[in-house]
């Protein structure tokens, strides 16, 4: 009995052991398949396929998509002083809306659907690519982790400006608010009026609004608008003049025009790098078209989002140029390794997929939370008709055309 009882857990440890390894061998099986090289199948539009061609048209798409990046990001950034293209206008507003629902519409019409179809290829091992909607997992681990940076970000920058403030207020001279002190050499024997004895000063006729010396009282369409009526009173040069309301805003637009380049570099590559490897003209013009529309409006809301941060002139202009030339380097870059990169190998099929899952993630959270909800909740949407129907139109217009765009590419 004894016997038995010792030799029951050595089978069963037995048993244990043949199963882990058979899974492990089985994963390892799996993800060497999953990273290899050799193509899977006939390659799309190979009927097409003129490499000449397709040299040129890469050559013309680099150009055509630059340009369409560097002026869709210009224009909010240069045109922020003109009075139609004031970033707090309800052009821009409108405009903005529209670059919304372009960009909503290629994290869920174009991005998801491609890395979808990527990681659930043929090409690809049943085990563990069928077994499991990864491509949905992916994007929903990227959107959460983009809303842990984008509280994170938002927390640093934060506390970085109340650090700043404090610095501030130990460098100025503790005074009641809205008084400016006016120091003034004089005779240590004569007394000021109000000086009391002991050398402290007792400041007569001040009263309780001074300590609140701006009152704000928004009326009628000025509220709408984000303007404010002031009839309150000011004393002394402001310092310490801070809008709550307005320091709230500039720190989420720090964070949200980083994690949206982020997001949108992340894509660009990769839609660079496919047209770059492709060598049928059939699949590059229609790309062509698309890339520049999408490029455009994108470019369009992150340049709307830099110019709301108020970053320096270097910062402003290096965020710029970064997303300008990512597509057109992708493209580039495809060219270059074009004749051994192969784009149907199961290894490229995983890269790209998951690449565009991560992409449509982040894409969709930004569109959603930080673009669409920031403005559409907000209090000037609220309390303006016109702009409602307005915008309400032009992001419902940004969506479907950018949506119907996937019918060619």
């Amino acid at each position: 009995m004894g016997f038995l009882e010792e030799l029951f857990p050595m089978l069963y440890f037995g048993r244990m052991k043949g199963k882990t390894r058979i899974f492990s061998e089985s994963v390892l099986q799996a993800l060497s398949q999953s990273m290899a090289t050799t193509s899977c199948g006939e390659t799309d539009l190979e009927n097409c396929r003129d490499d000449s061609a397709a040299q040129i048209l890469k050559f013309v798409a680099i150009g055509v998509i630059l340009v369409a990046g560097v002026s869709g990001v210009a224009i909010p950034l240069v045109g922020k002083k003109r009075r139609f293209l004031r970033t707090d206008g309800n052009i821009f507003f409108a405009a903005k809306a529209f670059a919304a629902g372009v960009i909503l519409a290629t994290g869920f019409v174009h991005m998801l659907p491609d890395g979808s179809s990527a990681l659930s290829d043929s090409c690809l091992p049943k085990y563990p690519w069928s077994k499991f909607p990864f491509s949905g997992m992916f994007a929903m681990v990227a959107a959460l982790a983009t809303l842990v940076v984008d509280f994170v970000g938002t927390q640093y920058y934060e506390r970085k400006q109340e650090r700043a403030k404090a610095s501030e207020a130990q460098v100025r001279p503790s005074v009641p608010d809205g008084i400016v002190p006016l120091i003034e050499a004089k005779d240590p024997n004569v007394k000021v009026f109000g000086e009391e004895e002991g050398g402290g000063m007792h400041i007569v006729g001040i009263h309780a609004h001074a300590a609140h010396h701006r009152h704000s009282h928004p009326h009628g369409e000025e509220s709408c608008d984000g303007r404010r009526g002031d009839h309150g009173h000011s004393h002394g040069f402001g310092f310490g003049d801070y809008d709550d309301d307005e320091e709230d805003g500039g720190i989420r637009h720090v964070v949200v025009s980083q994690v949206l380049e982020l997001g949108i570099i992340s894509h660009s590559v990769i839609i660079g790098l496919s047209l770059g490897v492709s060598q049928s003209p059939c699949t590059i013009r229609p790309l062509i078209a698309a890339l520049s529309f999408h490029q455009f409006f994108e470019g369009f809301a992150l340049g709307g989002c830099i110019s709301q941060a108020q970053f320096k002139t270097l910062s402003t202009t290096l965020m710029a140029c970064f997303f300008a030339i990512t597509t057109p380097a992708g493209i580039a870059i495809g060219t270059a390794v074009s004749s051994f990169y192969n784009p149907d190998s199961p290894r490229a099929l995983v890269i790209e997929g998951v690449f565009d899952c991560v992409s449509a993630g982040i894409l969709i959270y930004m569109a959603l939370v930080d673009l669409i909800a920031a403005d559409f909740l907000s209090k000037r949407m609220r309390c303006n008709a016109k702009l409602q129907v307005l915008s309400y139109f032009m992001l419902f217009l940004g969506a479907g055309l950018m949506s119907s765009l996937a019918i060619w590419a």
